[in-house]
């Protein structure tokens, strides 16, 4: 068989799969699903009928045609939904082989027969995910509620009489913590809905179903799940969702709980039976689904003593378990469990302490989006397997995070694709604040968890391109897509809370100025594609990409003009008033931005606006926002200070044989993003991975696979070569900018990379071993900076030609910027820009 036609038959399969996995025909055929039947068993789950009805109402809002939910066949066309379980139909298609017995978990199969579209899960949620896979394909957004997407209206939905799909998900659990939610969702919550009570939580439940989840935290800072509506038990069953608590808060008691009904300290040596009641009753009031949460730290999310042993904790351990097969008259095994190695937890488990095996260890980042540690490769198997707590949202030091959407996924692809290649398969939860505004990366986190192998690295921007079609439509996806990456981009260069007047340089590269302007370029951008877009999407438009836009743009002008006021009144320029009424009136436009929030719709969004952002003086959130400190100079004659800086290059004219895209030495230093690499050197079965948008720059690189072994730097070992000139010679200084990637392999010498130019012996250089505990020291400065940047020395004989060559020694390692310094570099936050002949 020829190349040729082997070529051909692999287009032909790809162009089958592509049919089949596309439910709504482009053209006509006999199947218009706006005028079918939808049947599900009377005696099916709660959740497959609540599925069945909600798909009925999402035909509508596409078509405007009504179709009825029946418990009987009819004649002609029926859309069949049913679990293999109950539905007495689903178990004859399967037994007459009409369609597969699929057994997975959470698995569906969508199947066109004659005048028939099969629905059919192999559990509840399964199925309950089939239906929404098809409410998704007919053009209702799971955020069609929550952020008041319209839906793409359609005359007719006519069937793929081809379709035949089966998917099931890759991670077992996979949901979201609600955290830290005062002011914000908690004022929202208690204005429309009473507060965080069964009202509130089946419109959680809807989007978590619509998105594919299955697990959630509910909020828990002066709420308690279980305890303030008595229907929250009912409420979870009814929509399959599987509740958990938080990683503070044991056996399914709610924090506040113990300020409500407990009798004592938190104290297990001093106040066991006390302790022990109370989580008896948490065990058996939560008969839902559920993972308990086992273990114990400090009340309030605190450590536990300095004094505390391991022994203690295992025997907590022990007795939560006990009482777990007292109240559910089974072996603790059969009771889904997690042990959370947050912060010092995570001491305790590398001191020796250890869980039964039935337990999932749940592994964590820093709170900052970096993971902590991983499962060596060789571990032994689990049978609790492994999750992740991953954070958007953050209540803590350095600063707080809390208040708008700072979050690139393609950090969250790196992170998590590390995890899963290292078998984290069984919870990935991720903290996502007050739900708003963290759509879009909350999107990305289900879809991502549901089927990690199908979003590779190079479909991370058609990820983002297509979550914006199926908001928007695809006329303006494209320029959306762009506004969500370059948003998220800039928000984490600094997070917002972490911003001020001294963040950026003025005086050099023109930097407060440049990024200013960016963020205002992305402004007109944005409103731009607002003026094209058809008015029914525009508060959707708002919420999901205008107003982050809007917001921190202006929170830049804010800081800008602080930063120029505060450089003019010392240099007695009367521009000095100028900037602070510049000043003033951003911090008053602040709230104006807000204010348009909270009265998008109606007000159907108050309060969830209303973090605190401006003003921080420590790691917790002032109470109000409290506008910076600017000066005014009498009016008197003064020559206006200029907004242009000297940047003037001491180099001589760039020589005859530096082509285009070349790096030079320019004022005695050289640039170079990660991406613009001249050659890369893979072997050993080790490749290099473009990480697009990754990082403060531009794209960052990485090394594929992520489980590949150390390397030992020189000869034909994987590396990147960087090709650039000089002007001068002798010793410089190279720093590498890095992501603010963690010790996950907790080895002594953490993660190491070399470096060297031409023909020198390479570097070897740790990127983290200083790090000792991911929570304090110099990760602050890590974390805050959004890189971690490692120096070396070097020393060249003469000018021209030279290159940088750069080595992998252990995986994990992302690399954003190389900077050689020969002597010329100034104070920055970004460091140089690129040196770049183009």
């Amino acid at each position: 068989m020829t190349k040729r036609i082997i070529s051909t038959l692999i287009i032909l399969v790809w162009v089958c799969l592509q049919t089949q996995a596309q439910i709504i025909s482009e053209v006509k055929t006999p199947f218009d699903l706006s005028t079918a039947a939808i049947y599900v068993d009377k005696n099916d789950f709660v959740v497959v009928k609540k599925s069945a009805e909600l798909l009925s109402q999402d035909i509508e809002k596409v078509t405007g045609k009504k179709i009825g939910v029946v418990n009987s066949p009819v004649k002609g066309n029926m859309i069949i939904i049913g679990s293999s379980e109950k539905s007495t139909l689903v178990k004859s298609l399967i037994k007459t082989k009409q369609i597969d017995d699929n057994k997975a978990w959470e698995q569906y199969q969508i199947k066109a027969l004659t005048n028939k579209l099969v629905i059919a899960g192999s559990d509840r949620r399964g199925t309950a995910f089939g239906v929404f896979e098809l409410s998704r394909q007919i053009g209702v957004s799971p955020w069609y509620w929550w952020a008041d997407v319209p839906v793409q209206q359609k005359s007719n939905l006519y069937l793929n009489l081809k379709t035949n799909i089966t998917d099931a998900p890759k991670v077992k659990y996979r949901g979201i913590f609600i955290n830290d939610e005062a002011p914000a969702l908690s004022g929202w919550s208690k204005e429309k809905f009473g507060g965080f009570n069964s009202k509130f939580y089946a419109h959680v439940f809807e989007l978590m179903l619509r998105l594919k989840s299955n697990y959630i935290w509910p909020a828990m800072w002066g709420s308690a799940y279980y305890d303030d509506d008595a229907k929250s038990v009912q409420l979870a069953d009814d929509y399959a969702i599987v509740i958990g608590t938080s990683h503070h808060e044991p056996m399914d008691r709610a924090h506040d709980e113990w300020r409500r009904y407990g009798k004592g300290s938190w104290n297990y040596e001093q106040n066991a039976e006390n302790l022990r009641k109370f989580w008896k009753d948490g065990i058996t009031r939560a008969t839902n689904d559920k993972i308990v949460t086992v273990g114990m730290r400090g009340d309030g999310d605190e450590p536990m003593s300095r004094e505390t042993a391991t022994e203690l904790l295992e025997r907590i351990v022990s007795d939560q378990r006990q009482i777990i097969e007292e109240v559910t008259k089974k072996p603790a095994s059969e009771t889904p469990q997690l042990w959370a190695l947050y912060k010092e937890v995570q001491e305790y488990y590398d001191k020796g302490m250890r869980v039964p095996d039935d337990v999932t260890l749940l592994l964590c980042d820093d709170n900052w989006g970096n993971i902590r540690k991983l499962p060596a490769l060789d571990a032994a198997p689990r049978k609790g397997g492994y999750g992740i707590y991953y954070h958007y949202d953050y209540v803590g030091g350095p600063r707080n995070h809390k208040w708008i959407n700072n979050t690139q996924i393609i950090r969250v692809w790196e992170q998590m694709n590390l995890a899963y290649r290292h078998g984290v398969k069984d919870i990935w939860i991720v903290n996502v604040g007050d739900i708003k505004p963290m759509e879009y990366p909350i999107s990305f986190w289900c879809d991502f968890a549901w089927n990690p192998d199908r979003i590779g690295v190079n479909e991370v921007r058609k990820y983002t391109q297509d979550w914006a079609a199926a908001q928007f439509g695809k006329e303006y996806s494209t320029e959306i897509a762009e506004i969500l990456t370059l948003y998220t981009k800039y928000n984490s260069r600094r997070k917002p809370e972490l911003l001020d007047a001294n963040t950026y340089s003025l005086e050099n590269y023109n930097e407060f100025n440049r990024v200013k302007n960016e963020y205002n370029k992305l402004l007109s951008k944005a409103e731009s594609v607002k003026q094209k877009l058809p008015k029914k999407y525009h508060d959707a438009y708002f919420q999901l990409a205008l107003h982050p836009v809007k917001a921190m743009s202006n929170l830049y002008d804010l800081y800008y003009n602080v930063a120029k006021n505060k450089k003019a009144f010392s240099a007695n320029e009367v521009q000095a008033n100028e900037y602070a009424n510049a000043a003033k009136n951003a911090f008053k436009n602040d709230s104006l931005i807000t204010v348009e929030y909270h009265t998008l719709n109606g007000g159907k969004w108050n309060h969830l606006m209303s973090q605190t952002h401006i003003g921080y003086t420590s790691w917790q959130e002032p109470r109000r926002n409290i506008m910076p400190e600017v000066k005014y100079l009498k009016e008197e004659e003064a020559p206006p200070m200029s907004d242009e800086f000297e940047n003037a290059s001491t180099s001589a004219k760039v020589p005859a044989e530096v082509t285009e895209k070349t790096f030079f030495e320019k004022d005695k230093y050289v640039s170079i993003n990660a991406q613009n690499f001249t050659r890369a050197i893979s072997s050993n079965g080790i490749t290099w991975d473009v990480l697009p948008d990754l990082g403060k720059f531009e794209d960052a690189v990485t090394t594929s696979p992520v489980t590949a072994k150390e390397q030992t730097p020189g000869g034909n070992a994987p590396h990147l070569q960087y090709d650039f000139y000089t002007y001068s010679e002798g010793a410089f200084e190279i720093t590498a900018y890095f992501s603010p990637s963690l010790n996950f392999h907790f080895t002594e010498n953490g993660l190491q990379y070399a470096i060297s130019v031409d023909d020198e012996t390479p570097q070897i250089i740790s990127l983290n071993k200083e790090d000792k505990n991911s929570i304090s020291g110099i990760w602050n400065t890590w974390v805050a900076e959004g890189v971690i940047k490692k120096s070396s020395k070097h020393k060249i004989n003469q000018p021209g030609k030279h290159t940088i060559k750069y080595w992998m020694v252990n995986n994990g390692v992302v690399l954003q910027k190389i900077v050689a310094d020969f002597g010329g570099v100034k104070p920055s936050y970004l460091g140089p820009p690129q040196t770049l002949k183009k």
